[in-house]
């Protein structure tokens, strides 16, 4: 059995997948944002609290989880639709905690479709998430660049981005047509498969367990060292140590 991290796992898509990946057998960790948002813990291996919007908080959050131990997959679940925290939340915190984790077997990112929309023009932007038009889609844009880049600097390890579908979350609202079950059922997959059975074996793009074509900035070398560049730069942290 696997130990997974699973982050933004108090409701919705990562509850239901920290939920069915502990019912599996699996140790998982749940993280979340604070004590208030968590309602049943029982089935979880532990729980930890941190605001991924918070860059000191995202710090601390990777020390606690690697006091537990090596974790054989961690899935970047956490995120936000729109307000000053998307790009804190979407993609510097998935960005940091890649950087500081001991280096787990498996990384998965939650991407959208909505990502196709995100600009692959990097020099604008603006981290600290003040005057950004178009947020949403290219926060996705940049954590599945991440994903990708993670594959190819980490060649032992697997990475992938999946999209989990419009799904009926708080996020998504009640009108969403996507699959609440099939929305994190790629992820669990991703996280617990035998590799052999995945393919490709890392940087791949997902969509109900069915590989993609994503943005094609997502795949080019230049846009992923220019957004590791201004990762790096705005948080202070290498990524990834000794590989990049």
């Amino acid at each position: 059995m696997s130990l997974i991290l699973v982050t933004g796992a108090s409701g919705g898509l990562g509850l239901a997948a920290a939920t069915a990946l502990a019912d599996a057998g699996h140790d998982v960790v749940l993280h979340a944002r604070n004590a208030s948002r968590v309602r049943d813990s029982s089935r979880m291996r532990e729980v930890l609290y941190a605001d991924l919007a918070d860059l000191k908080e995202t710090v601390a959050l990777a020390q606690r989880a690697n006091r537990i131990g090596r974790f054989d997959a961690v899935i970047h679940n956490a995120g936000v639709l729109n307000g000053p925290d998307v790009f804190a939340v979407n993609v510097v915190a998935p960005y940091v905690l890649t950087a500081l984790l001991t280096p787990p077997g498996r990384s998965i990112v939650l991407s959208s479709s909505m990502h196709m929309a995100g600009s692959g023009d990097l020099g604008s932007v603006n981290l600290s998430g003040a005057g950004n038009r178009g947020a949403y889609e290219d926060s996705k844009l940049y954590v599945t660049a991440l994903a990708m880049a993670l594959a190819d600097r980490r060649p032992d390890a697997l990475a992938h981005a999946v999209d989990p579908g419009w799904v009926p979350t708080r996020m998504g609202g009640r009108a969403a047509p996507d699959s609440l079950e099939e929305g994190h059922r790629t992820q669990e997959w991703l996280a617990t498969a035998d590799e052999t059975k995945i393919s490709p074996r890392s940087g791949g793009y997902w969509y109900h367990r069915q590989r993609r074509q994503p943005h094609r900035a997502a795949h080019d070398p230049h846009f992923q060292r220019e957004l590791l560049d201004k990762l790096a730069a705005h948080t202070g942290i290498a990524f990834p140590a000794g590989t990049a």
